[in-house]
């Protein structure tokens, strides 16, 4: 299995657990009396959820099992494989951060990660289709 496809799968796994904990934690709350804010983890919960892991584990694994591009270049390009990896999780980050900002921190504004966030994980899926558009064809 190729380092990257490694890497995505793994970090995806992160995702799962982080995002099964702030699912726990936005169940129990009613039980708990929690604080009502941990309901705006919920938009973090899901795109950690969808994005982070399943999406993650399905690029990883696109790119380790897709068939191969050339000889030379079996996978595409490593080099953009590399950059949709981090810009995927930098906009997942920049998001986790900037979604619940305004009920927690609402004195600061970061509405600017939300959009640096979106930039990031368009240009992440952007970039795995032009990564691997070319690896599916007929036999």
């Amino acid at each position: 299995m190729p380092t990257l496809s490694r890497w995505f799968i793994k970090i995806g796994m992160v995702y799962l657990i982080a995002g099964l904990i702030m699912g726990a934690a936005i169940l129990i709350q009613p039980v708990f009396d929690l604080s009502p804010k941990i309901h705006a983890l919920r938009p973090v919960y899901l795109h950690f959820l969808f994005i982070g892991w399943v999406t993650q584990v399905i690029m990883g694994v696109g790119y380790w099992m897709f068939p191969k591009y050339s000889k030379e270049t079996p996978r595409g390009s490593e080099r953009l494989g590399w950059a949709v990896f981090i810009l995927l999780n930098l906009g997942l980050v920049l998001r986790a951060i900037g979604e619940p900002a305004p009920i927690f921190w609402p004195q600061i504004d970061l509405g600017w990660m939300l959009a640096v966030a979106s930039i990031c994980l368009l240009l992440a899926g952007w970039g795995f289709i032009f990564n691997t558009w070319g690896r599916i064809k007929e036999r």
